[in-house]
């Protein structure tokens, strides 16, 4: 029985005896995947090394346009706005440095940046941020805040905003602000012109914008300019012929008038004899270009070019040069204007007063309206409109202000009897400031029409003729009497030199008819009058008190303004101050009707 039973160790060991040695084998299946493995590796390190070396040494282009790519930026060289200067080279409109931050959406989601704090720092509502953001989130660029100042666009940019850039901008500055707002206009934040002469010269005065290449880091900080691709290059100077110190006297006094007599609006331009420039030209109310946050539209329109108005009796001169080019009247003719009224058709035309026979020169001193409806009905019917024409009345003096206005005259279909004679005291006929001053300038310089310049002339300039030039001169005293007591501006007299000048009184256009109580003041006039230099016209749009006619609202601000610019322009007085302050201790009892 014992030989026939084994004991369990001895079972054990006859077992581990039979079966084959497992470590063995599996020792050499990790041999061979360890030997796989490396030869695996090898190869890839070989590759990369052969790799590596092909770009470094065959193809080193290649890694240097990857390296440009992820650190090379070009960017734009933003030129100067060429600068607006005034004929003695004082600067109106000035370019100056400004940083614009801009927003890349797609690093900045991508970097998720902090949109509250972003927006904290440069004082916006972080709801609308966040909007914009997610509107333009496949964009890589967005302006966040246009024009800041440097300083304060580099408090911002210290806070490290992931996808926050700057660039440099310009901005223009108008140290004159409102007293050249309207003839200046302003520019865009783009810094193109939107308005006035900013538009008008718009191509001269912007530059080229060039381009750079430069180093960012990682975070798209500049780390250095590398190259300058193309220059930038700056706008051209324009030298205009204003000249801001009469400017700025042209607009204090007109403002001062529109505030005396609460006015609606009020208008001022003068202009240079001899060359046709423009020295000033005002409208109130005005605006402050510099700080657009509130501007009123109506504010912005130059009034001097763009509103048209009928002149009333400032066109009462140009049907005296009518009747004298006829040859039917001379100046010694005379008018019986008895009894103060006279009937064109269905259309009785008034006086103020019953003047009687008066001569050609009392037709002005008095404003007679009965008198130039006589001379327009003795002449041909085509004669006064004609005239007109050959002024510029109906179309626009060529001065290239964007926007400038032609006025209206009547086609030849409309000139009946009643136009006509409407016509010979300035209604039917709407012109601008700017219009009416060219036309007054005509006859200052002896019958030349020179063209309206606001660009600095040298020289003489020659112009056409539009007026006999003996018919022209001979107006001239006629006009000097209206600034006298006998006429109906004394007001417009200017210590030192003699004034000739027209009032003008006219009712506003109102519902297809006329306002019985809204007025149109005016009065042109031309200094020295011995040989006149420059002319101004001066409008006031409504006066509500002080009085309406012309010679109260008007003539004092042509006096004071043109005082000023004589001064400043440096002409000769011709008149004794004595002799004008006699003429000024005469008591003062303006003329009506014009």
């Amino acid at each position: 029985m014992n030989q026939r039973t084994n004991s369990p160790n001895q079972r054990a060991n006859s077992r581990a005896k039979t079966k084959p040695a497992a470590s063995d084998h599996g020792g050499l299946k990790y041999v061979g995947r360890h030997r796989f493995v490396l030869f695996i590796l090898a190869v890839l390190f070989g590759g990369i090394t052969l790799r590596a070396g092909y770009l470094t040494v065959v193809d080193s282009e290649f890694l240097r346009a990857q390296g440009d790519a992820r650190m090379m930026r070009t960017e734009p060289i933003m030129a100067m706005r060429g600068v607006i200067r005034d004929r003695n080279n004082t600067p109106l409109a000035v370019s100056t440095p400004v940083t614009t931050l801009w927003l890349n959406p797609r690093q900045a989601i991508a970097a998720k940046l902090d949109v509250v704090a972003l927006a904290k720092a440069l004082k916006l509502s972080p709801s609308d941020l966040q909007a914009k953001i997610k509107r333009h989130r496949e964009k890589g660029f967005i302006y966040l805040v246009r024009h800041m100042t440097p300083n304060d666009a580099e408090e911002v940019l210290a806070k490290d905003f992931a996808g926050v850039y700057s660039m440099t901008e310009y901005k223009r500055f108008y140290p004159e602000a409102e007293a050249t707002a309207h003839m200046l206009g302003f520019t865009g934040t783009d810094d193109h012109g939107r308005e006035g002469l900013e538009l008008s010269f718009d191509k001269k005065l912007a530059g080229i914008e060039g381009s750079k290449r430069v180093m960012k880091d990682l975070k798209g900080h500049r780390v250095q300019d590398v190259a300058l691709l193309k220059p930038a290059r700056p706008g051209q100077d324009v030298i205009l012929s204003f000249d801001s110190r009469v400017q700025y006297s042209a607009y204090r006094e007109l403002a001062r008038g529109v505030a005396e007599h609460n006015a609606v609006a009020g208008v001022l331009v003068s202009l240079d004899v001899e060359t046709g420039e423009v020295l000033a030209m005002a409208s109130v109310p005005s605006f402050n270009p510099n700080n657009r946050g509130t501007l009123d539209i109506d504010a912005v329109r130059n009034r001097a070019v763009t509103d048209m108005f009928e002149p009333g009796s400032t066109l009462k001169p140009f049907t005296l040069v009518a009747a004298l080019e006829s040859g039917k009247f001379t100046t010694s003719s005379h008018f019986d204007t008895s009894p103060g009224t006279y009937r064109v058709l269905n259309k009785v035309v008034r006086d103020h007063s019953n003047y009687g026979v008066i001569d050609m020169q009392t037709v002005l001193t008095k404003s007679s309206n009965v008198a130039t409806a006589q001379i327009a009905m003795a002449l041909p019917r085509d004669t006064l409109p004609l005239l007109h024409q050959h002024l510029g009345f109906g179309s626009t003096t060529g001065s290239g202000f964007p926007g400038e206005s032609a006025g209206i005259l009547q086609p030849s279909n409309r000139w009946n009897p009643v136009e006509v004679a409407t016509m010979s005291y300035g209604y039917g006929v709407t012109v601008t400031a700017l219009q009416l001053a060219q036309a007054y300038a005509t006859i200052a310089s002896g019958g030349i029409q020179r063209p309206v310049s606001f660009i600095k002339v040298n020289g003489p300039v020659a112009g056409h003729r539009v007026i006999p030039e003996v018919i022209a001169k001979s107006l001239i005293p006629m006009m000097e009497t209206v600034v006298t007591q006998e006429g109906t501006a004394l007001r417009a007299a200017v210590p030192g030199y003699r004034v000739a000048g027209k009032t003008g009184t006219a009712h506003k256009a109102k519902g297809g008819g006329y306002s019985s109580d809204q007025y149109m003041s005016l009065f042109v006039g031309m200094a020295p009058a011995s040989n006149p230099k420059i002319v101004t016209a001066v409008i006031i749009d409504t006066p509500r008190k002080g009085g309406y006619y012309g010679g109260l609202a008007a003539a004092p601000v042509f006096s004071r303004s043109m005082a000023d610019a004589l001064r400043l322009m440096n002409v000769e007085p011709d008149r004794s101050s004595e002799r004008l302050a006699g003429q000024a201790r005469l008591p003062y009892r303006p003329a009506a009707g014009g």
